[in-house]
């Protein structure tokens, strides 16, 4: 039977190529959330073809929702012949703005030398339509499974999923009873499983001061100069701190297994909307914005507090120095079990397609796994998906055909493990 099935997906391999260009093809970039109406009543389409139960779950209070850009979701639902567990696929349809420096069209999946070119093919859409694919074949060569097979696309992962796996979970379609195990199609390579992500906290920083003429400084009080403190003691002190943090977890590459903080902007003073020259003042406002990634071995309260002593410290050193912080996320590192269910079956068939064990891995950033664990409470989730996440969000996107029919054979494999009576 699972030469059948791998068959049935060799055979689906111009399908699987014409459903990924059909999906790239649709312009769902975010922001704003173009395209995703359209886009998700084409997903429902192709699943009620093979007797799927197709749901759109729209968030309309969530950030971003507008009746011109709609987070509406979809979900479709397969119920087996008999009862059993649910296995769930879930891919993000919203892409990053494309950018410059494309050879080719962003939105028009071309095909070149075994690869398809476009925004969105390795992140995510090439895996969304791998997971329809794998499904199909499934369901052709056991149409007398037992239990529930589903799928969705959902909105806003790139700006968080708030509006998308976030408001779903919240319903209760992403907890026990309804769902058992969740793959995330992300591009983490087809023999990688993901295990989950680092912890986020992102931040702002506002150093105050007072404003004077700029000809006159003496008589003002520069929040600028004041953040340049803030600067040189994160230099100094926390980010050598951080270097020296290091992790168990099996995060990749390999710089992220140490605790990490961008400066994602610093906006102070006199801003560009002006006409003719700037007008001289001094600034008595100057923000920070910071992106700490942080490991399993700690916890967002040191994180935080770490931040804290330093601008605490600023207080009592420099003259007239005052802050305030304003906490924006926050979100805990998060890594699934390797004797899960859903990482044995997905290594199971990893093994069986390509005679090599698995690289279990975490993920640097995070991804909707956080809101399945934080707010479904189920842990039973890892991302598998084709692509190379190197490629992602970059110019020339592109994903490998070849990738995606053996990570097809790899997902329909994993369903029958997860599905079978014996599991």
């Amino acid at each position: 039977m699972l030469e059948q099935l791998t068959k049935c997906i060799n055979d689906s391999r111009d399908d699987l190529l014409a459903l990924t260009q059909d999906l790239v093809r649709f312009p769902t970039i975010n922001p704003p959330g173009d395209a995703y109406r359209p886009c998700v009543e084409y997903i429902a389409k192709r699943l009620q073809r093979s007797g799927f139960q197709c749901e759109f779950f729209t968030a309309v209070d969530y950030p971003g929702h507008t009746d011109k850009y709609p987070r509406i979701n979809v979900i479709g639902r397969r119920e087996g012949k008999r009862p059993g567990k649910t296995i769930h696929f879930n891919s993000h349809i919203d892409v990053v703005p494309a950018g410059h420096g494309w050879t080719f069209d962003p939105f028009g999946a071309a095909i070149h030398d075994g690869k398809i070119f476009g925004r969105g093919t390795c992140d995510m859409k090439g895996g969304l339509a791998t997971s329809i694919i794998a499904a199909e074949a499934y369901i052709r060569c056991f149409p007398d499974y037992a239990g529930v097979i589903e799928i969705s696309g959902t909105v806003d992962e790139e700006s968080g999923g708030f509006g998308g796996v976030a408001y779903l979970a919240e319903k209760g379609l992403f907890s026990k009873p309804r769902v058992d195990h969740v793959i995330i199609p992300e591009p983490l390579n087809k023999d990688r499983i993901c295990l989950g992500h680092r912890g986020v906290w992102w931040a702002e920083i506002e150093t105050h001061g007072h404003v004077a003429h700029g000809s006159m400084p003496f008589l003002g009080d520069c929040a600028v100069r004041h953040m340049g403190a803030v600067m040189e003691s994160f230099e100094k002190e926390l980010f050598p701190a951080l270097a020296a943090k290091q992790t168990q977890m099996p995060v990749v590459p390999e710089g992220a297994r140490k605790s990490t903080m961008n400066i994602n902007g610093i906006r102070g003073g006199q801003t560009d909307d002006f006409t003719g020259l700037p007008s001289p003042n001094v600034p008595d406002s100057c923000k920070m914005t910071i992106d700490r990634r942080y490991l399993l071995e700690e916890n967002v309260e040191d994180v935080r507090s770490e931040v804290v002593n330093i601008l605490d410290q600023l207080k009592v050193s420099r003259p007239k120095f005052d802050y305030s912080l304003r906490e924006l996320w926050s979100v805990e590192p998060t890594m699934t079990d390797r004797d899960a269910p859903v990482v044995q079956a997905v290594a199971d068939a990893i093994r069986a397609e390509f005679g090599k064990e698995p690289d279990f891995v975490i993920s640097p950033g995070t991804y909707d796994q956080k809101h399945i664990a934080r707010i479904g409470h189920l842990h039973d989730c890892i991302a598998y998906g084709p692509g190379v996440l190197d490629l992602a969000h970059q110019p020339d996107e592109w994903i490998s055909i070849d990738d995606m029919v053996q990570s097809a054979k790899v997902m329909a494999n994993a369903i029958h493990i997860l599905l079978s009576e014996r599991h």
